[in-house]
């Protein structure tokens, strides 16, 4: 790995012969990163990784045509953990993989930029921060937004009091999605390496409509659109409210619009409690996309002296009396957040990380356990110094999952 700082993002194909080595696993919000990282000065993206060898080599051709570097494309990403070159494995796989893959990386001496969720469960979460700890690497959630320049002023804005003493944050995620039928059995593929594609969790049949995206709405692989859109505004209220695990959880809601392969809840409201009379609320709503206040996505904060709108790079501030005073318009933040861990991991220092993996781990909890509360039908009460579920056997079950024989995570 080189040892000067490395310049910013630039829109250029690499060049020069210091180089930050890595390698991405998944090619589907995964290409978008390699893309990213690839045009980011000094860098080297030399594998793109996926089961599906198709979309493998589909996505070497298109980043070899950014890339001064061959692109190898492959179906194993342990392989990228054996190159001993390789400074980083970048791992946008399904969920089910994301803490597992991660600690396999931790373990091999390499840093990590993991997509959010960070994890399936809570005790992933867990094991990935103290494998961070225990390897001394530099492991990033994708929650870009923490590095977007107009969101962090809006929050330091909170932090000094600009609208008083607050209390109470609301976040939202609204988005129109279809059905999708009810999956049948079928045969795997001859492309896909099904087998690989589990990895760590227990073996299922094939479905003819659970690959490449909606494994998303099924238990033993997603997280609901909790998980997957909800743990970005999630994030943004625990980090304006700045808190860290909650005393006391709830949810309801469930699934309204269509009779499908879908098991997680197309229709959400969760309620989290902190310590110090501190509440987030977050509403989900996977089939409609009129969200709070119209829009789609977004995070909101309520003090004494006024309030605040976070969108998804950009803030507005009222005054007591609702009257606007301030509107900020800011970018996306996706190359910005990859730099800041290019450098970090250079650096070899994690507190400068935007998105470290223990506050990531904080906020994917939140989902975790907004999750559990909805499934178990139970309000949580949870211990603040971790969050863990106090008193209620069946919900502390869901803190960890089975795993496929000698696929067990271990940090």
């Amino acid at each position: 790995m080189a040892t000067s700082g490395l310049a910013a993002c630039a829109g250029a194909a690499n060049s020069g012969a210091e180089r930050f080595v890595v390698g991405v696993m998944g090619m589907s919000r995964g290409l978008s990163l390699a893309q990213n990282f690839a045009a980011c000065n000094g860098v080297e993206v030399r594998y793109v990784c996926d089961v599906d060898e198709r979309r493998a080599a589909a996505a070497a051709k298109k980043l070899g045509e950014q890339s001064a570097f061959k692109v190898r494309p492959i179906g194993d990403f342990r392989a990228i953990l054996d190159d001993s070159e390789v400074d980083a494995l970048v791992c946008a796989a399904p969920n089910h993989w994301h803490a597992p893959a991660s600690i396999l990386a931790c373990s091999a001496g390499k840093h990590v930029y993991v997509e959010k969720p960070c994890s399936h469960n809570p005790h992933e979460g867990e094991l990935l921060v103290k494998a961070a700890r225990n390897n001394d690497v530099c492991v990033q959630m994708g929650n870009q937004r923490r590095s977007a320049d107009k969101i962090q002023e809006a929050i330091a804005m909170l932090h000094d009091g600009a609208i008083g003493e607050v209390h109470y944050s609301r976040s939202w995620y609204a988005n129109l999605r279809g059905p999708i039928g009810a999956g049948k059995p079928a045969k795997v593929p001859g492309h896909i390496d099904y087998e690989l594609w589990q990895g760590p969790a227990p073996r299922q049949p094939f479905v003819d409509n659970r690959l490449h995206y909606n494994w998303h709405w099924v238990w033993h692989y997603g997280n609901g659109e909790l998980g997957n859109n909800g743990v970005h505004s999630i994030d943004l209220s625990r980090w304006g409210l700045n808190v860290d695990y909650p005393v006391q959880v709830n949810s309801s809601g469930g699934r309204h619009w269509f009779k499908d392969s879908q098991e997680t809840p197309d229709t959400q409201l969760i309620s989290m409690q902190f310590e110090g009379g501190k509440q987030i609320i977050w509403e989900g709503l996977s089939c409609n996309r009129h969200g709070i206040d119209g829009e789609t996505f977004g995070a909101s904060f309520h003090g004494d002296n006024g309030s605040m709108t976070l969108s998804s790079w950009g803030y507005q501030l009222f005054d007591k009396r609702d009257k606007p005073l301030k509107t900020a318009t800011g970018k996306a933040a996706d190359r910005v957040h990859i730099q800041n861990f290019i450098d970090s991991a250079q650096a070899g220092d994690h507190t400068k990380l935007a998105s470290e993996i223990e506050e990531g781990h904080k906020s994917t909890l939140l989902c975790h356990l907004g999750n559990i509360a909805q499934r178990t039908g139970q309000t949580l009460k949870c211990d603040p110094k971790n969050g863990h579920i106090m008193g209620n056997d069946e919900a502390a079950s869901l803190w960890e999952r089975e795993y496929e024989p000698g696929w067990e995570p271990k940090a």
